[in-house]
C-alpha cells in the first residue's frame, strides 16, 4: 500500500475486517511507535530481534483474542503511559484522520503539490489542512510539526 507506514495498514485492515487480528512485528520500541498501534487496533507488538519463542508466543496469544506486548518493551509502554495520563490527552489523537495523514506526509518531506496529488486534493485544501493542524496544536511552524510527528510516532527519525 504506497504511501502508507505499517500502523496506517493496520488501521485500515481492522477497518474492513474487524474480527482480524493484527501482530505487528517492528524495530521501534518507542513508546509513540507503539502506542499508535494499540490506537490502530492492533492485538499484539513485538521487536524484530524477539526470538523465535517470543514469535510463536505472541502468535499464540494473538491467535486465541489476547493481546501481547514484547516484554523488551512493555515496561517503556507502561511508563508512557502514565506520563501522558499525567501530562494529558495526545495532541494528534485532536486531529482528524485526514489532518494526521497530512501531517504524516509533512513531516515525511513532501511538499505541498505532491500531497495534494497523492490525496487528490487542490494545493489550497492542503495548505488548510496544514493551517487547521498548526492552530489546533499550538505550532508555528513546519518544522515543529515535524518534531511533534516523530514524538507522536507518526515517523521515524531516521527518515
Amino acid at each position: 500500500m504506497p504511501g502508507l507506514n505499517g500502523i496506517e495498514v493496520a488501521a485500515r485492515v481492522r477497518e474492513e475486517s474487524p474480527r482480524t487480528r493484527v501482530l505487528v512485528l517492528s524495530m521501534h520500541s518507542d513508546e509513540g511507535f507503539v502506542a499508535r498501534a494499540l490506537r490502530a487496533g492492533v492485538s499484539g507488538y513485538l521487536l524484530k530481534d524477539s526470538a523465535p519463542d517470543e514469535l510463536l508466543a505472541a502468535l499464540k496469544a494473538v491467535a486465541r483474542g489476547d493481546s501481547y506486548l514484547s516484554p523488551a518493551i512493555s515496561r517503556h509502554v507502561v511508563e508512557g503511559f502514565l506520563r501522558a495520563e499525567q501530562k494529558g490527552a495526545d495532541p494528534v489523537a485532536t486531529l482528524t484522520p485526514r489532518q494526521r495523514e497530512i501531517l504524516q506526509m509533512i513531516a515525511e518531506g513532501h511538499a505541498m503539490k505532491e500531497i495534494a496529488g497523492r490525496l487528490d486534493l487542490s494545493v489550497k485544501t492542503v495548505e488548510a489542512h496544514r493551517s487547521q493542524i498548526m492552530n489546533r496544536l499550538g505550532i508555528h511552524d513546519v518544522a515543529g510539526l515535524v518534531r511533534l510527528a516523530i514524538r507522536a510516532g507518526l515517523v521515524s527519525p531516521e527518515r
